[in-house]
């Protein structure tokens, strides 16, 4: 009964994957946060360009569940029917890019559950689309047209004892204080109100604005991608978070952050000229 309801969900949400060169150029620095509760999870996103994607999951009966809380989890809203498999067509047609000639895109899967059993179904569900996704093997790092990165609930002790991993870690600003090589935490992802004394009122404080500034250029330095949530969901926080270098900006409204950095890159051509 679930495969009969995952293959009905799955031809549902994917009605238009036959039009995915229709959609918008990439944009890698827009990030649909909780991705899953939009209208059509995923495509909506890849129709504005995003190119990093969030999906919380829980591990319920040995299967991943794409929902934010467990009272919400449905049996037919798995990680492969609403991501993983999509993903797969859409790379096999996109001649092996998300976005034909595109960049690798990010698959930030926010673990939900408990950290070491979801993280061991994860990886196992991860190794059937190996051919698509960024793979670590003993130090190194064969790029693919996706980057899953495990937030939320991880299980870095188990993660680092792999000598192959399908996916990265997701880091908090704390690890930019640390040793751990880009590889393994390429994104350091942080609550703005844990690292920030200002809320949003106001001019920001010359304090706030040096730290930022100094995460920036740290992270930057490490090689790694910095962003925040628990931010404001409007033009001038993204504004913000935009000049001040932070990598991925976090969103809800799709279509409005996605004309905001359209304009700011057609601005920034004008300038050029």
């Amino acid at each position: 009964m679930r495969s009969l309801l995952s293959f009905v969900l799955f031809a549902i949400f994917n009605s238009g994957m036959g039009a995915a060169a229709a959609d918008a150029p990439p944009l890698i620095r827009a990030h649909a946060h909780n991705d899953y509760e939009h209208p059509r999870p995923l495509l909506d996103a890849l129709a504005c360009g995003f190119g990093s994607i969030e999906a919380d999951v829980h591990l319920v009966d040995g299967g991943l569940l794409v929902a934010h809380e467990r009272k919400a989890v449905q049996p037919a809203r798995t990680l492969e029917a609403l991501y993983l498999d999509p993903l797969r067509e859409r790379v096999r047609q996109n001649g092996g890019r998300v976005y034909r000639g595109g960049p690798t895109i990010i698959l930030l899967i926010d673990v939900k559950s408990e950290a070491t059993a979801t993280y061991g179904a994860l990886h196992d569900l991860l190794k059937n689309y190996a051919e698509m996704l960024t793979v670590f093997r003993d130090g190194g790092t064969t790029p693919g047209a996706i980057t899953v990165i495990v937030s939320g609930s991880r299980a870095p002790g188990v993660m680092a004892a792999q000598s192959l991993r399908y996916a990265a870690m997701d880091g908090r600003i704390d690890d930019l204080a640390g040793q751990t090589a880009p590889a393994f935490i390429p994104l350091v992802s942080d609550n703005w109100q844990k690292v920030f004394t200002w809320r949003w009122t106001g001019p920001m404080p010359a304090e706030d604005a040096r730290k930022l500034k100094n995460l920036v250029e740290q992270a930057h330095a490490q090689g790694r991608q910095l962003r925040f949530w628990n931010t404001p969901d409007r033009p001038a926080a993204w504004s913000l978070l935009y000049e001040a270098g932070v990598d991925l900006i976090n969103t809800d409204q799709l279509v409005g952050l996605q004309e905001f950095l359209r304009g700011r890159k057609s601005g920034e051509k004008t300038k050029s000229r």
